[in-house]
């Protein structure tokens, strides 16, 4: 192979230092080429460092000339290297990592200099200093700046086009217009040959397993949700925080052929399942019975693709809980010690945990349960609790002493943090999942009570035991083994296959403690080889309104309910997953609701994608134009492609919300194409017109069939109604590339096109509102501060958002014909004016904008 590069060239630096990493891996043939010369034949501008592989092709990005090298000298790739944001959060590695030479190279010509650095940034001067004075990077340094200093970059450096002032800009806090990004040739002659390509670039589907198992030499992805308690009917936030996000990452595995299965099952043992047998007149297994029917149902309309559902009563269960318990006893971590408890003398019963409430006793939360604190997120004795109060009756209980068996944790503390240490860097660990494991052992782990005095359960195996049963939070992460158990004898291959087994968890926040401490210390003391969590993946709470889900008083939207309101499961799903609480709670909101079905799915996405078909029908027979792609043309397949990619490592990441940002982004470009291009005019004009019409329709209904795939792991009905509506080859339907494709070629029939989204009504909306509402008015009044907003009704803030839409589409229009930059900014101002109509309508308090004004 042979490395391009130049003298005084800055981005030589990172490549050269970087090819001395894979010195004696490779021969490299270095050469020094002028920075005007033009290495690459393709490329019309002159572009150094460049590398010619052996094959003929070339890598002229300066990040991927050194990915290549490092993966030639046995770098193997990392997420932690591949997030340059998390950089920053490691402090500045002092190990040479592929982003340390890149970001070194880059800095060089500012940080060469110490006099440019405050003394705030010291680590960062040392972080510098450190990687200069390696070989590799002193080596570069004086092939590139012969001797010269930094004043061998200064030539190259001045004939560089400055950065173009940001003049005529308004200062707001609202999110600027999209702005398309600036591409390179490379960018986009990969595009269009990717496009070019075709349905020929997909590869084979993946042969059907039944049932699915891991294979040697593939991807095997395995994926929980967090078991749902038996004993109620989960609400929207129950199936946003693990099912629906679980699924969504399920189907997107599927289509980029990993080999996936995904699993879930009702949680079942335990007194929260005597409790409601006792309150219903039937027996707990009656129960379970009732309530695993209910919660698969609800599941199943919301068109959750499990491989799995399954239970926790099952002799698998009681099998593989009860041999985890004796190999951990037998190495020794597991304690026994008289525990007090609180008993209910009304009830004539030990009370479970999260049937005692009572004052929190670190934070004075008044509704703290007896195992935790929903406030504070501190673990709780129950008898530790103020003011403590049965569930069941609301009688006092009183404190009683009984044996018990506890799990060691103190003892596993060690073999946990190793395993933490070996897991956690270039996972995808959520920040919250891994901020409430680190509190937990800063603050030590405690011996944690594994047994309890009830019937419902897993029997303990132990003499003077036999009473008791295994606490539901030391047997419910082991449903997971047992399900699959059930679905597979060859479960092992799964969950004791660490070396081969991707294992995603889905979770709300508050059950990370016992997926990232109690379950892992379990299985690493059981010294079997356990599969342990990969990834942890935990979402915020869901809040309805302006308060708390609750069943009893009839406040917020259950699964079984959300069938009833005429609103397709589709939607419910978008929604969700639009206000998917990532970083912070969210909450759900029938007026956002509202607008984000007819702005988003109606007016942005069901529109472009109709718009796209109809062309084709009424202008084209049913049958897709040939294609002549302009500059403008490939420009746009290069965006979308840039898209498609950011959508791609979003979801990588499990960032499920902000990929779908990415998808409803592709659809406003096509909008806005087909806005510029005015294919219903041209179709009329002359053969040159037409023509042109043909191409924009073309490349739109491509662009509508990407969006089908996109869609599926979140919308999968109407993913497949597009699909069929466009007559999608079935192996474009199935399988997800990174590049955008040309999958509807010049000449494909297409079916019948019909919209795809319903408008909601205002008076559809309210009356659910008022439905759900329960006595939620009444016992909760908003704050004075909040009655100082003033709210539109829905028909104005309708017509303000349709506004909006459509000097959004005028500002668009003028930045795509590149108009004076006067009059572009005027409309900027119009539809910042109205963006701010919008807030005030909807009762969101206008503020300041922030930043320095122009001088």
């Amino acid at each position: 192979m042979r490395l391009f590069v130049s003298d005084g060239v800055p981005g030589c630096l990172p490549v050269l230092a970087a090819a001395g990493r894979a010195r004696g891996r490779a021969e490299v043939l270095i050469s020094t080429v002028g920075p005007e010369d033009c290495v690459v034949p393709f490329l019309t501008r002159p572009k150094v460092p460049v590398l010619q592989l052996d094959s003929g092709n070339y890598l002229f990005s300066t990040s991927a000339i050194c990915r290549y090298f490092f993966l030639l000298s046995g770098w193997e790739q990392d997420d932690l290297t591949n997030q340059w944001l998390e950089w920053e959060a490691t402090e500045l590695q002092e190990t040479e990592s592929l982003a340390d030479i890149v970001l070194w190279g880059a800095l060089y010509p500012l940080l060469q200099d110490p006099a440019y650095l405050p003394e705030e940034l010291s680590a960062l001067h040392s972080w510098f200093q450190t990687l200069s004075t390696q070989e590799p990077c002193q080596r570069a340094a004086e092939t590139v700046l012969k001797q010269q200093g930094v004043l061998a970059l200064r030539p190259y450096l001045q004939k560089q086009p400055q950065p173009s002032p940001a003049e005529g800009r308004a200062v707001t806090n609202e999110p600027e217009e999209e702005e398309l990004a600036t591409l390179s040739e490379e960018e986009i002659a990969m595009a269009v040959t990717a496009w070019e390509k075709g349905l020929e670039s997909l590869p084979p589907l993946r042969p059907q397993q039944n049932p699915v198992l891991p294979v040697a030499g593939e991807r095997n992805v395995l994926i929980t949700s967090a078991l749902p308690y038996v004993n109620n009917v989960p609400h929207l936030g129950n199936i946003i925080g693990c099912v629906l996000s679980a699924d969504v990452f399920a189907r997107y595995s599927r289509l980029r052929q990993w080999n996936t299965l995904y699993l879930c099952g009702t949680d079942e043992y335990g007194t929260a399942t005597e409790t409601k047998a006792l309150e219903e007149g039937l027996t707990p297994q009656e129960i379970c019975d009732k309530y695993h029917i209910i919660h698969a149902d609800i599941y199943r309309w919301f068109n959750i693709s499990f491989d799995i559902f399954g239970r926790t009563t099952t002799p698998q269960q009681t099998k593989i809980t009860q041999d985890i318990f004796q190999q951990l006893l037998k190495r020794g971590f597991v304690l026994q010690d008289t525990v007090e408890q609180l008993r209910c003398e009304h009830c004539a019963r030990f009370l479970a945990d999260r049937f005692v409430e009572g004052v929190c006793p670190f934070c004075g939360y008044e509704e703290a349960r007896g195992d935790q604190c929903d406030k504070c997120g501190k673990l709780i004795n129950a008898v530790e609790l103020k003011k403590p109060q049965c569930k069941v009756c609301r009688s006092c209980p009183v404190v009683q002493s009984s044996q018990h068996l506890f799990l060691d944790l103190p003892k596993l503390e060690k073999r946990l943090e190793e395993w933490l240490g070996r897991t956690l860097p270039g996972s995808d660990w959520t920040p919250n999942a891994q901020f409430i494991t680190r509190s937990w052992l800063r603050d030590g782990l405690k011996p944690r009570c594994i047994t309890r005095d009830l019937k419902w359960g897993t029997p303990v195996p132990l003499e003077g035991f036999e009473d008791k049963v295994f606490y539901v939070w030391f047997d419910a992460t082991i449903g997971y083994l047992s399900i699959t158990a059930n679905y597979t004898d060859q479960w092992e291959r799964w969950w004791k296959n660490p070396e081969q087994v991707d294992l995603y968890q889905f979770m709300a926040k508050d059950n990370v403690p016992f997926h990232s401490l109690v379950f892992p210390c379990s299985a690493l003391g059981a010294e079997d080889n356990y599969t342990l969590v990969s990834h942890l993946i935990a979402t915020e709470y869901l809040n309805y309104e302006d308060g708390k889900f609750s069943k009893s008083r009839g406040v917020g939207v259950f699964g079984d309910m959300a069938q009833d309101t005429g609103i397709p499961a589709d939607i419910w799903r978008f929604y969700l997953l639009y206000i998917r609480p990532e970083g912070q709670d969210s909450a759900f909101s029938w007026t956002d609701l509202l607008l984000k079905n007819n702005s988003e799915l109606l007016n942005n996405l069901g529109n472009f994608i109709n718009r796209a078909g109809m062309f084709v029908s009424k202008f084209f027979g049913g049958y897709v134009p040939e294609m002549v792609l302009t500059p403008d043309d490939q420009r746009l397949l290069a965006h979308v492609t840039l898209e498609l990619q950011h959508y791609h490592q979003l979801l990588e990441k499990v960032r499920i919300r902000d990929a779908l940002r990415s998808i409803l982004t592709i659809s406003r470009h096509g909008n806005q194409y087909i806005q510029v291009n005015e294919p219903w005019k041209r179709i009329k004009g002359s053969e040159a017109d037409r023509q042109r019409a043909g191409t924009v329709t073309g490349l739109a209904v491509n662009i509508a069939a990407l969006l089908s795939v996109m869609l599926q792991p979140y919308m999968p009905t109407v993913s497949a109604t597009i699909q069929a509506q466009l007559q999608l080859p079935p192996p474009a339907c199935s399988i997800l590339l990174t590049n955008f494709l040309c999958t509807l070629p010049a000449g494909h029939q297409i079916g019948t096109v019909s919209p795809l989204f319903q408008k909601l009504e205002n008076d559809q909306i309210e009356s659910l509102r008022q439905r759900f509402g329960g006595g939620q008015a009444k016992t909760s009044p908003k704050p004075a501060v909040v009655e100082t907003v003033t709210t539109a009704k829905p028909q104005q803030i309708q017509a303000l958002m349709d506004e909006v839409t459509k000097q959004g589409n005028i500002v668009r229009e003028l930045k795509a014909q590149k108009a004076d930059k006067n009059e572009v900014a005027a409309e900027v101002a119009k539809l910042l004016d109205l963006k701010k109509q919008l807030a005030v309508a909807e009762g969101k308090p206008p503020e300041a904008p922030k930043g320095k004004k122009k001088k």
